[in-house]
């Protein structure tokens, strides 16, 4: 198929680069992350101010009522930037998660503070073992209360409701409530903080069943690819720059042709990776019977491509490439961060499989 981006989404990616460039520099980033929780107050005044937070949800909840794809250029360009901060676990998971699953009542409650700018938030589901594979989760609620506990949830610290993802359904739950305990984890993405987060008798409210969860997830996944597609732009930018200026032997080292042979890679396994997230993000827009499958294809091919772009990009740096002082480093960092959420591609090729699997054992019931 063709695909070309409309006049609007050129607009859009061009604003949002605009925008980040000039709220969200790397000298921001770097003094962000340095913090304990990595948001800042008025950079999300000013997300919400543009209409990002709000940007795929229905106008009746105060959003912008925009596609997948505009969500995903929106993304690629928070990637390039290296957003820190909550914009991620709040607006493409949260706001989907509720969007997905929750009553008009319920997304009137919480969905509707998300796309205003009033609330953050985020989603609990990987507990002990790291399984995405929801069959395997062990919490459940007892009445409207919640023990166990929740691994690798980002931007606890920051937000407004936590939802936590259950056997039985989605629950909201205040982090201030009585027996919540939130807890900091080491993390290889700095500008992104992660916590284990605990229950015990806490109480919660159930937004939704499960049924619904796997395209919330979809449109989640999809959006952290088209975040780390923008790393990797980012990081063969930063690459190509420093090959002109390095000199070896009296001429820069981008005329070797070792090194343009690892510059060509990082620009196929990026441009590769930008066309399988438009495609996912299309495919999600039209609801096609393919989607998730178009979205485990983008997620499997980022995981790669990502974890090579950065490779090859420090090698090409050589020493400078993990000096603190070194930007290329800290895409790496986000780009194997998101190399394993949401389900690395070992995950997802096994996903693919047993759609396709699934997929031909209804056929052949059918024929």
């Amino acid at each position: 198929m063709e695909f070309g981006l409309s006049e609007s989404q050129e607009i859009l990616k061009d604003s949002a680069r605009k925008f980040f460039a000039g709220e969200c520099p790397m000298e921001e980033v770097r003094r962000l992350m340095e913090t304990e929780t990595g948001y800042d107050e008025k950079l999300w005044a000013k997300l919400a101010e543009q209409g990002y937070t709000g940007i795929i949800f229905p106008e009746e909840f105060g959003g912008v009522g925009l596609g997948k794809v505009e969500l995903i250029l929106l993304m690629e360009e928070a990637g390039r930037a290296l957003v820190p901060g909550p914009f991620f676990s709040t607006v493409p998971l949260a706001g989907a998660v509720i969007d997905a699953v929750a009553s008009t009542e319920h997304r009137k409650k919480y969905l509707e503070p998300i796309c205003e700018g009033k609330a953050r938030s985020t989603v609990a589901i990987l507990e002990a073992g790291a399984n995405w594979n929801l069959d395997a989760l062990k919490i459940s609620a007892t009445g409207s209360k919640i023990n166990g506990e929740k691994l690798f949830v980002t931007d606890a610290a920051v937000a407004n409701f936590i939802l936590v993802v259950a056997q039985d359904g989605v629950y909201a739950v205040d982090p201030k409530a009585p027996g919540i305990s939130i807890a900091p984890m080491a993390g290889m993405d700095l500008t992104r903080k992660i916590y284990a987060v605990k229950f015990k008798d806490t109480p919660a409210e159930k937004i939704g069943s499960t049924a619904n969860l796997s395209k919330a997830f979809d449109i989640a996944t999809a959006a952290l690819v088209g975040e780390m597609v923008g790393g990797m732009q980012r990081t063969l930018d930063i690459t190509v720059e420093y090959a002109k200026m390095r000199k070896q032997f009296g001429k820069p080292i981008g005329m070797f042709q070792a090194v343009q042979h690892h510059c060509a890679d990082m620009y196929l396994e990026t441009e590769s990776s930008r066309s399988a997230a438009y495609y996912a993000a299309w495919a999600l827009e039209e609801n096609v019977p393919e989607a998730s499958v178009a979205v485990s294809i983008a997620k499997v091919y980022a995981s790669d491509a990502g974890r090579t772009v950065g490779n090859r990009g420090i090698q090409v740096h050589g020493g400078m490439g993990f000096t603190w002082e070194n930007d290329v480093h800290l895409f790496y960092r986000r780009a194997k961060a998101s190399e394993a959420a949401f389900g690395d591609s070992t995950f997802h090729r096994e996903r693919v499989a047993q759609q396709v699997i699934d997929h031909e054992t209804l056929s052949a019931k059918s024929a």
